[in-house]
């Protein structure tokens, strides 16, 4: 049995964390090319923060265009976490020397680089990859939770006098009943971001094995059919079957049935990890796309979005899978043809036959790119309709109420005719007009040089193939027509998956979140240093919403401090919310300078900074989902929530008022809300919106109207709460 290792053999101190990253990176083939990723700075194991550090890892796996995605198991799961495999970073207990500081970071890493049922490979500190039992590695994660129970357990078993080869299996038993729900940080899993190149998404996922498979399955059952078809063509022309022939047939189409199958499952596997990808890339552009972006688009073009990214999917995977084997059926369409005597005429007109295709669904490809222009600009039409229809049936004449949709209709009836006529001509002209053209080569072979029956069989045999090509090649390319339709709704959405992250220097440290007075869980002397420089400064901001557009902003300038209660009031139109969208960066000011505890966004990174700087934005801007209370509350915090993010929601609710409304719930805080859910009343969302800021645990919580729809006493309990919880406020308000 081999010596098993030591742990200062496998470990990683947090001091070379960053070297951990990017070499397991580079081994596990995530990455290429060195990036030197600095390593954790000084200051920051210092302030024992763990979240801090999380954050870190964050950033510097985005330095690699990596993401680290933090790893949060039940004791039960652990073992199921390390048979998943990785590359993951795996945090255990490290070791203080004599005389550190108890608040330093304490923590060592493993570097998972794959594993398997039983047997774990670790990437140790001496750069060697040594393959360890999975159990070993468990043993290490779980001992600082097994820290206390284990030596009560020890003693039960020993008391119970178990025997000596009983003692493990119970020890696990017990401890897996005692702590299986309890939650353990166990550290990163590091993969490839959704906005990465397709060719990286498919390597890591393995997708081009099912594609290899199914192409090369697929030309093996073609092969396979023609084989089949020379052996029945073969005893008809000589007049009897053989047995031994009849055999022959039977084997190869016993052998076509696994072969087909293979293909269907190959296809399969391709379009359900194919479709995983896609949406992941869908919902990472989502959310990386700027709120200018989608400011202006209704509720019809939402609608169309979302219809147009289930459409894409489909006919990717379908049109895309019948182009390709239609053109291995032509291919071996035309070898066939060119093994036939005399029959180049037929095997050149087949490719003149392609071109008229190709053609015929080019045009096809124009008529429907028009027809969908005014198929969206009809559906968006409707929605928007559909959602005012109350202004609607007030403010307009009812003899006027269907003119435009009377017009759009009728183009749209015009376009269909033209796109169903294309589609028409080409059912007419392809497959029949193909086998029109090539029999008619045939028979004049069959005149001028009285060729021999198999040969007349084997060019029959090419046209069939030809012509079933030439179907699936129309179905295949009509898809893709519709597709590339489609793809001009989910296209942004796609293309904003690649955006690169802003990302803070790994150098930067940044002070706890959340400090002020209102902060109970801070030190008085960290809110006193922290005090000393300002919080927030912006110096001659100006901004514009259009370039040739009046200034909103221009030279306002504004200094906050921890602890600052401001309120800024001021008439419609003033430029309050644009101020407060600045400084939240939401919206890039045109000039000026801003900066969060000195640093600029540069530094700090669009996703740090709106971390810190949290908005809750007038009533019109802001959503309720159709989710969970608890998700709605906790949706800038983290998800799923620990037991004390809800306990802290719970609190915060109680402050709020929001009890009573808890109460009334059936499920509590997973009640479903939205229009299938819970209906809230105006105040009661705008008490949650201001619940969801004040979880954030941010430096600075702006609240923009967030208190019109409140009548006095819940005014009153909602101000005092904010004035407790929140380190800085500044509140918008009319005057």
């Amino acid at each position: 049995m081999a010596k098993k290792p030591s742990l200062p053999q496998i470990s990683w101190p947090v001091e070379r964390l960053g070297e951990l990253l990017e070499i397991l990176a580079r081994k596990s083939r995530l990455t290429s090319q060195p990036k030197n990723i600095s390593q954790p700075p000084d200051s920051l194991l210092e302030s024992g923060d763990a979240q801090a550090l999380s954050q870190w890892v964050d950033n510097a796996a985005g330095y690699l265009e990596l993401e680290a995605e933090p790893i949060s198991v039940q004791y039960a799961d652990l073992s199921l976490l390390l048979r998943s495999g990785g590359p993951a970073v795996l945090q255990i207990a490290g070791t203080s020397p004599e005389g550190a500081n108890s608040s330093r970071i304490n923590a060592a890493f493993l570097a998972l680089v794959s594993a398997n049922r039983n047997k774990t490979r670790l990437l140790c500190p001496d750069l060697k990859v040594r393959t360890v039992e999975s159990s070993y590695v468990e043993n290490l994660i779980s001992i600082p939770l097994e820290s206390g129970l284990g030596a009560m357990v020890d003693e039960v078993l020993n008391d119970a006098q178990i025997p000596p080869e009983f003692v493990a299996n119970a020890r696990r038993a017990i401890l897996r009943d005692q702590l299986g729900p309890v939650r353990i940080d166990a550290g990163w899993i590091l993969r490839l971001p959704a906005g990465v190149k397709l060719a990286n998404q498919f390597r890591e996922q393995n997708l081009y094995r099912p594609i290899w498979i199914m192409l090369g399955m697929y030309f093996i059952q073609q092969l396979l059919s023609i084989a089949s078809w020379y052996v029945i063509g073969r005893g008809i022309f000589q007049g009897h079957f053989e047995f031994g022939w009849i055999l022959g047939w039977a084997i190869l189409l016993l052998f076509t049935i696994p072969v087909a199958m293979i293909v269907s499952d190959a296809q399969s596997e391709l379009s359900i990890s194919a479709g995983a990808v896609f949406k992941q890339r869908l919902l990472q552009g989502t959310l990386k796309l700027e709120p200018e972006e989608i400011r202006h688009q209704g509720l019809g073009q939402f609608l169309d979005r979302v219809m147009q990214s289930e459409a894409v999917e489909l006919l990717a995977l379908s049109g895309g899978f019948v182009s390709i084997l239609s053109f291995v059926e032509l291919g071996l369409a035309l070898v066939i043809l060119t093994r036939v005597p005399d029959s180049l005429m037929i095997a050149l007109s087949l490719v003149v036959w392609i071109f008229i295709t190709l053609y015929l669904l080019w045009r096809y490809a124009r008529q429907s790119q028009v027809w969908a222009n005014a198929y969206r600009e009809m559906t968006n039409d409707l929605v928007e309709s559909m959602v005012g229809h109350r202004t609607r049936l007030i403010q307009e004449d009812q003899n006027h109420w269907h003119d435009k949709e009377d017009q759009t209709l009728e183009n749209y009836l015009r376009l269909s005719e033209n796109l169903d006529r294309v589609g028409m001509q080409i059912a007419a002209v392809v497959s029949r007009g193909w086998i029109i053209v090539g029999l008619s080569g045939l028979a004049l072979i069959f005149v001028t040089a009285n060729p021999a029956p198999q040969t007349l069989a084997i060019g029959l045999g090419g046209v069939l193939f030809a012509a079933q090509g030439l179907g699936k090649l129309t179905g295949g390319a009509q898809s893709l027509s519709s597709l590339s339709v489609a793809w001009q709704q989910v296209g942004p959405l796609f293309d904003a998956a690649s955006r690169k992250r802003q990302l803070p220097d790994l150098n930067y440290v940044p002070p706890v979140r959340g400090v002020g007075p209102g902060s109970e869980n801070v030190q008085l002397a960290t809110v006193q240093s922290v005090k000393q420089q300002p919080l927030m400064m912006a110096r001659d901001l100006s901004f514009r919403y259009r370039p040739t557009g009046r200034p909103v902003l221009d030279g306002c300038t504004l200094q906050v401090y921890p602890g600052d209660r401001i309120l800024l009031e001021g008439p419609s139109g003033g430029g309050k919310t644009s101020l407060g969208s600045v400084l939240t960066g939401l919206r890039q000011p045109e000039s000026g300078s801003l900066l969060l505890w000195g640093y600029d966004s540069k530094i700090l990174g669009n996703e740090e900074w709106r971390r810190r700087v949290v908005m809750a934005p007038q009533f019109q801007e802001n959503h309720v989902f159709s989710e969970t209370f608890a998700f709605n509350l906790l949706l800038g915090r983290r998800w799923p929530p620990l037991q004390e993010d809800l306990a802290e929601a719970e609190i915060i609710c109680e402050e709020l008022g929001l009890g009573d409304l808890l109460k009334r719930m059936p499920s509590g805080f997973q009640q479903m809300l939205g229009e299938s859910g819970w209906q809230l009343s105006h105040g009661e969302r705008s008490r949650l919106f201001i619940a969801r800021a004040l979880l954030q645990q941010s430096d600075l919580i702006i609240l923009d109207e967030s208190f019109g729809a409140l009548d006095p006493e819940n005014l009153s309990r909602a101000m005092q709460c904010v004035l407790d919880r929140a380190s800085s406020v500044i509140v918008i308000a009319h005057p």
